[in-house]
Order: structure tokens, then C-alpha cells, then sequence
């Protein structure tokens, strides 16, 4: 599974951050504060220019003291009543449709997505989790865009604000009545998901009597059967297995699964639905860094060539090596097994073909990083982009051919142990990012982890309502879809902002961006000197750049709250990814309700 970025703690990342970043709090503290500086400015500014200075000034004071006061007097009563009010509406804009639309989008999917292939879970999930992410946004936007600038092209909203409801509760009202409308939509529509993929996924086989053989041992004695199942026709699959005498057994993994088979009485067999299409690893993630063929420690790898930056790789036949250094380890990390159970995925690159039909050839040690005693290198071959389980038993070998144990002889003291892999065959590649290897904890709920990531969707559309709603308070229907839409698009490229603000990526600012497009100069050239590279130069370190920065910090990053990939790749959503995302999500709706809450004040409206 691809990590980009490090997962931290929870309270960490709300109060400490990461490196070289602040924490979640003080950051929107610190944006608050600058938002609510530059409100006060424009709000003064037009005040004086209406009303004079001094009187422009008295209004602004008033304005804020009034709403910190109406604030504090909500009343979570009216609240509800107008957040009934929203749902209703809701129903009367027929937001079922929606539904009709994805059950549609079930129907024909089942045509174009194929159980054949190799990794069907991920194709099934991945698919209809994104749909169901994508329409709940539209739904999300169309409702939240339209709804106060109906009420005010149609004057209905006069029937509200002649009660005594005041202008915050219509905000939050509007917001959560359109929540418990995306909240019911996006349940049905995950429980429904759910479904269609694992029925879609389940089948079984029949045993191919004709294939089954006695496995004896060196006495002649029966101590198994193996043999092979009947290919599926719709999945386009078999499996070879394997039962002990008792009759009970498992197959090999085929397209991600395995079965469970039963022998019942002489080639009579009882095959399983499938195993381990939908799973919920949990991993347990260490240190990386390399040593490169020379024997010099490194941060990176070597570079193949690709753009993408994120796996960097080893040479093979060399003393070239992908080091994990992993913390915590102790016995017990896997009830059922004693020993270390590793997952590693490596990822293949050739300068020539090798041998057809065989893996390219690998090898494993463990090492005290302490006392330096090492293992016996474990080989493997390598199945390019295939997580392979690796089960290390407690007794081994050390590289000196004595008997060692795994937690007594290759565990520091502080329960650390150092991973190295290494690639055997001269011209090829094995590329390792820090997250392809790690260790493996008994596998979560998949249904548990399923729940986390359609509260990841739930999340993204609680924003886009609370956006929608707020900016609509102060311009017409259209103009707020765009806005919110806008919202959404530059959300999902917020990393980007950040990287052109910061002068990570290449090319410059929008200026110098622009002149390159213009004069086709390639982003690796620097510019010539001159009046002209100056200007579009100065231009974006000292405007552009620092509003991209500004605005950027307003947005949120849809692409990082999107948890698909957990689910898809087979991976636990952590609690402390979803305690983020509803950290995240309740700091946008209460800042923006006080946001809207001042600009539906200044709308001249009936009081």
C-alpha cells in the first residue's frame, strides 16, 4: 500500500505536528486569527466608507458583540426545527433520485468488471467506492448550493427571520438537516456496496476427483491427499490443494483468495466460499534507510528512471541493501504463530528478462542492531507488486551456523530488530518504499475498516455541505455551485498549492509558468537573466506565491481524506486517521458557521 505521508499519533498531530509543521490546533488557531483579522478589516472598511469613521466603527464593534452574544444564546431547539426544515426540502428536490442513479450504476458495472483477474477485490472496491464518494459530493453540493438562494429569490426565508430565530441557527441548521440527508444516502448507499461486492465476488469449486493423489512418507504410510479443484467458468480460475489424513485442508492463493476443503468420505470433498478477498491487515511499519553497492549507508535507494519518486531501488548481486529497523517487538505478535510474522512487497525492475517463468531471486536476514548477530539469509522470489506473507520460526541459524532463537539472540534489548533484504541476481532491481515491508498483527474487521471509509466519504461531504451553505448565503445559486465546486476541485489539488508555494515543484510561480508554456521552455532550464525574468520572478515570490500559500492553508486536502485505498489494498483504517478526519471536519463546520452566521448579516433582509 502506498503511505506518502506518515500517519502520526493523534494528539501529536493535533498539538505537536510533524517535522518542520506545526500542530493541527495551533495551525487554525493561527488561520482563524488571520481570517477573522482580514474580516474585520473588510468589514470595517466598507463600514467607513458607507457610514464615516467613527460611525463605521461603532457598527463594526456592535456587529461583533451582537453575534458573539446571539452565539452564545442558540438554542439547540430552533436549531432542530430548521434542520427538519432542510430535510424536508430535501425529500421535495427528490434527492432519491440519487439513489435510482447508483442502483443504475450497480446494475451495468457488474458487465465491465471481471473476477478473472488478479486482484479482484480491489477493482470491485476501489470502483464503487469511488462512485459512491463522487456522487454523494454532487449530492452534497447540489442541495447546499441552492437552498438559501432559493429561499431568498422566492422570499420564504422572510417567514423564518420574522421569527425569532437568529441568523447562526438558520446556518447550522441548514447544515445539519443536509448532513442527516447525505448521512442517510451515503449509508444505504455503502450497505449496498457491501453487498454487490461480496456477492458479486463469492463462488466455490467442485474437486477434480481425477486429480487427487495419496501423499505417503518415507514409510509408505498416508498422511494426505492432494489434488486439484474445477475451474470456475465465470471467475476462470482452479487451485491446487492440499487436506491432511484427518481430511482437512486449504488451498493455494489464487487471484487473492484461498479455500477451506473438507474431505468428507473417499472423493467426496467440500469446498468453501472464498478467503481473503476482503481484509483488514494491520500493519506495523518501521524505519527504512539503504546501503548502496559500495557499502556507504544511504537516506534513498538508486533511481530507475521514474517520476514518481516515492520507491527508490537496490542493484542486485551487489552488497546493496533495503534496511527496516522496527521498534516494539516482542513475543506474541501473532497469537497463533511464534516467531516474526513479516509482509514484504517488492516491486521488480529488469535490464533484461532473466529466466522466463521464474522469480527473481531474494533474500532475507535479521539482524541485531545491538550485537550485531545475524541470521541465515532466508531466500525468496520475488512476485513483482504482490504482498507475500514471510513467516520467520523463533529457531535459527545465525551467519556463523550456530543455533540462535529470534527474540532471545536478535531482538536489542529495547525490542528493536533490523530487516535487510537484498536482490541475488546481477542487472535486476528491487524497489522498496518505507510502508513494502512491515510487520503483521492479527487482521482487524473488514467490515470494521469498510465503516471507517465510508465515514472518510461522510466526512468530505459534511465540508462540501457546510461550504456550500455558507457562501450561499451571500451570492445566487449558480454562482454558489461554482464557488463550492471550485472548492472541491482545488481541495483535491491543495498538496500541489502547498508544493508550487514552497518552490518544491519545478517551473516557478504562475508567471514564470506561464512564460515557459509560452516560449516552450523546459521547466529543468533556468530562465535568462534579464528585466523580464526578474519581474515574473519577483511577481510570484511576493503575490502570487504567498496567496497560493494563503489559500491553500483554507483548504481542505479532499485527496489525503479519501481512505479508498485501505479498504481496496486490504488494509485497517487506523482510529487515529479517523479521529483527524472528524477533527478536520468539525474545525470547517464551526468556523464556517460563524463565517456564514456574519455574512447572512449582512444581507438586507426582514429582522
Amino acid at each position: 500500500m502506498v503511505l506518502e505521508q506518515e500517519l502520526l499519533p493523534y494528539f501529536q498531530w493535533l498539538i505537536n505536528g510533524g517535522e518542520q509543521q506545526l500542530g493541527a490546533l495551533p495551525t487554525f488557531v493561527l488561520v482563524c486569527l488571520g481570517l477573522a483579522m482580514a474580516a474585520l478589516v473588510v468589514g470595517f472598511t466598507i463600514a467607513a466608507g458607507r457610514y464615516g469613521l467613527m460611525r463605521g466603527g461603532d457598527a463594526t464593534y456592535k456587529t461583533v458583540a451582537s453575534g458573539v452574544t446571539e452565539m452564545v444564546d442558540t438554542s439547540p431547539r430552533r436549531i432542530w426545527a430548521l434542520a427538519r426544515l432542510a430535510i424536508k426540502e430535501s425529500m421535495r428536490r427528490r434527492v432519491i433520485v440519487a439513489l435510482g442513479v447508483f442502483f443504475l450504476f450497480l446494475l451495468f458495472a457488474n458487465w465491465f468488471l471481471k473476477t478473472n483477474t488478479q486482484d479482484p477485490a480491489r477493482l470491485y472496491l476501489s470502483v464503487v467506492l469511488t462512485a459512491t464518494t463522487y456522487l454523494v459530493l454532487i449530492v452534497a453540493l447540489l442541495l447546499s448550493a441552492f437552498s438559501l438562494p432559493g429561499d431568498f429569490k422566492s422570499k420564504t426565508i422572510y417567514t423564518v427571520v420574522t421569527k425569532p430565530v437568529r441568523a447562526g441557527e438558520i446556518i447550522l441548521g441548514r447544515i445539519i438537516g443536509f448532513s442527516i440527508v447525505a448521512t442517510v444516502l451515503l449509508a444505504i448507499m455503502a450497505v449496498t456496496s457491501y453487498i454487490f461486492v461480496v456477492r458479486s465476488l463469492d463462488h466455490t469449486h467442485e474437486v477434480d476427483a481425477a486429480s487427487i493423489t495419496r501423499i505417503t512418507d518415507a514409510k509408505g504410510d498416508v498422511i494426505g491427499y492432494e489434488g486439484q479443484t474445477t475451474k470456475n467458468d465465470e471467475n476462470g480460475h482452479r487451485h491446487d490443494f492440499e487436506v491432511d489424513v484427518e481430511g482437512v485442508g486449504q488451498t493455494d492463493m489464487v487471484n487473492s483468495h484461498t479455500h477451506n476443503i473438507d474431505r468428507l468420505g473417499d472423493n467426496d470433498y467440500q469446498v468453501s466460499g472464498p478467503i481473503g478477498f476482503i481484509r483488514a491487515r494491520v500493519p506495523q511499519y518501521g524505519k527504512l534507510r539503504f546501503i548502496d553497492r559500495s557499502g556507504a549507508a544511504k537516506d534513498t535507494g538508486i533511481s530507475v528512471g521514474s517520476e514518481w519518486t516515492y520507491r527508490s531501488f537496490i542493484d542486485g548481486n551487489t552488497p546493496a541493501t533495503a534496511i527496516w529497523t522496527f521498534d516494539n517487538i516482542r513475543p506474541g505478535l501473532d497469537p497463533e504463530f511464534n516467531g516474526l510474522p513479516l509482509a514484504l512487497l517488492v516491486r521488480v525492475f529488469k535490464t533484461h528478462k532473466g529466466t522466463i517463468g521464474q522469480d527473481i531471486g531474494g533474500q532475507i536476514q535479521l539482524r541485531n542492531p545491538e550485537t550485531g548477530v545475524t541470521s541465515q539469509p532466508i531466500p525468496f522470489g520475488a512476485d513483482d507488486a504482490q504482498v507475500v506473507d514471510h513467516d520467520i520460526p523463533n529457531e535459527l541459524q545465525s551467519s556463523t551456523d550456530e543455533p540462535i532463537k529470534l527474540f532471545d539472540d536478535l531482538v536489542s534489548k529495547d525490542g528493536k530488530i533490523e530487516v535487510l533484504v537484498k536482490c541475488l541476481e546481477r542487472g535486476q532491481y528491487f524497489g522498496f518504499a518505507q510502508a513494502d515491508c512491515y510487520i503483521r498483527h492479527p487482521d482487524g474487521s473488514p467490515l470494521a475498516s469498510y465503516a471507517k471509509v465510508v465515514m472518510s466519504i461522510w466526512v468530505q461531504a459534511i465540508i462540501v455541505i457546510a461550504v456550500g451553505v455558507t457562501i450561499s448565503t451571500i451570492v445566487s445559486g449558480p454562482v454558489a455551485l461554482l464557488f463550492t465546486a471550485g472548492f472541491i476541485i482545488l481541495g483535491f489539488w491543495r498538496q500541489d498549492f502547498v508544493d508550487i508555494a514552497t518552490g518544491v515543484s519545478y517551473g516557478g510561480g504562475p508567471a514564470e509558468s506561464v512564460y515557459r508554456i509560452a516560449t516552450q521552455a523546459n521547466v529543468m532550464v533556468k530562465l535568462d537573466e534579464g528585466i523580464l525574468t526578474s519581474l515574473l520572478i519577483g511577481f510570484d515570490t511576493y503575490f502570487a506565491k504567498p496567496i497560493m500559500w494563503a489559500v491553500a492553508q483554507c483548504l481542505p486536502d479532499f485527496r489525503a481524506f479519501s481512505t479508498v485505498d485501505y479498504a481496496a489494498d486490504g488494509y485497517n483504517v487506523p482510529w487515529d486517521r479517523v479521529f483527524q478526519d472528524v477533527t478536520v471536519c468539525l474545525g470547517y463546520v464551526v468556523g464556517l458557521a460563524i463565517f456564514g452566521y456574519f455574512l447572512l448579516r449582512t444581507r438586507e433582509i426582514a429582522r
